[in-house]
């Protein structure tokens, strides 16, 4: 495939294998599909491998920033379509093609509406094949190049809590402002940054990351229940680990993330930070991340993000090892996953050996 036509049924299957990538983040079931529908009703956008791209392309990340169970957060198509018109006006260069920054239920089809609508290009291409939590974790290590400046813009809110911002600077520094203005949005923005080479993404990103969501999706969607869940672990190399009720569960929104714990019959126990991080019982680890961990409605197989999980659920939980994801360079960067330690204070770094 180099050039693949999106259709309704795509849609559906980018969304719901999204989600299951998402690892319980990446943003709502509901939305994703509302976004990439609407990027139908206004074009015919195409997915096209990023081996169309010539080397010197410039390729933009288009991503939300910010809490999903944040109780004010508000962004809509047009939030997208503004933070792409600040972000090109800032950069004063032709953009080539837009990709996402992730894999999750909304985040997969960020740039079908943008590509629908401005004509640009939609790529194959996600900077991480899986949903992360932070925005270096989604800059294809960026953070690693010397002197270089991050461009980004946001836009998103309602009433007074509506921000439109275009910052330029140290990735980290940009990354924190989008963060914040996030928090003052309400707990979301959408966002589009960080201007690369087609051959900076095809050496530090995920090629082919949409096209595994819709396989992904397509297996999920393809039975029911109990089969529907061993269909998706049988497409991604991975295992059901347990399927039980989820007897406690804990979640705090600070700083425009999602932190938190669940526990299932009293016995496995995962954190999350937006994304499932760990999970174990008893002390035996079973899944780090980026290993994904994701949960899912043991009856219906409907994918359950870390936001909407809550007592008495019965769901069933599935990991991936990383070795069997399309996964970023920031994956491997022990100073990007550190960060991870320090919220869900649990090793991670030595699970990475």
């Amino acid at each position: 495939m180099t050039r693949l036509k999106l259709n309704e049924e795509m849609v559906e299957q980018a969304v719901y294998g999204g989600a299951v990538l998402g690892g319980g983040g990446g943003g709502w079931i509901e939305e994703g599909l509302k976004l990439g529908r609407l990027a139908l009703e206004v074009g015919e956008p195409e997915l096209i491998s990023l081996d169309e791209f010539g080397d010197d392309d410039l390729l933009v990340t288009v991503s939300m920033v910010g809490a999903p169970a944040a109780k004010e957060q508000f962004v809509k198509p047009v939030h997208y379509a503004k933070a792409l018109e600040m972000l090109a006006a800032k950069i004063g260069r032709p953009i080539q093609g837009l990709h996402t920054n992730e894999n999750g239920a909304g985040t997969t089809v960020n740039g079908w509406f943008q590509s629908a609508i401005t004509g640009v290009p939609l790529v194959d291409f996600a900077c991480n094949g899986r949903a992360h939590p932070t925005g270096s974790m989604g800059s294809m290590n960026l953070s690693e190049v010397e002197d270089y400046v991050s461009h980004q813009a946001a836009a998103g809110g309602r009433g007074d809590r509506y921000i439109e911002l275009s910052i330029s600077g140290s990735l980290d520094k940009a990354s924190t402002m989008i963060r914040k203005a996030s928090i003052e949005a309400g707990g979301l923005v959408a966002v589009a940054r960080n201007p690369v080479t087609a051959a900076y993404a095809r050496a530090n990103g995920a090629a082919g990351a949409i096209t595994q969501a819709i396989e992904v999706g397509r297996a999920l969607l393809s039975a029911k229940g109990e089969a529907a869940i061993e269909a998706v672990v049988a497409q991604l190399g991975g295992k059901v680990v347990t399927a039980g009720t989820v007897t406690d569960f804990s979640l705090e929104t600070a700083g425009g993330f999602d932190a938190g714990t669940v526990r299932i019959d009293d016995a496995y126990e995962m954190t999350f930070w937006n994304e499932y991080m760990t999970l174990e019982k008893d002390g035996e680890r079973f899944a780090t991340f980026p290993d994904l961990i994701m949960t899912l409605d043991a009856k219906t197989a409907k994918p359950i993000v870390s936001a909407a999980i809550a007592k008495g659920q019965h769901i069933a939980v599935i990991a991936v090892p990383a070795e069997k994801l399309l996964l970023s360079t920031t994956m491997r960067n022990r100073k990007l996953l550190q960060a991870v330690e320090d919220i869900i204070k649990k090793p991670v770094l030595s699970y990475l050996d």
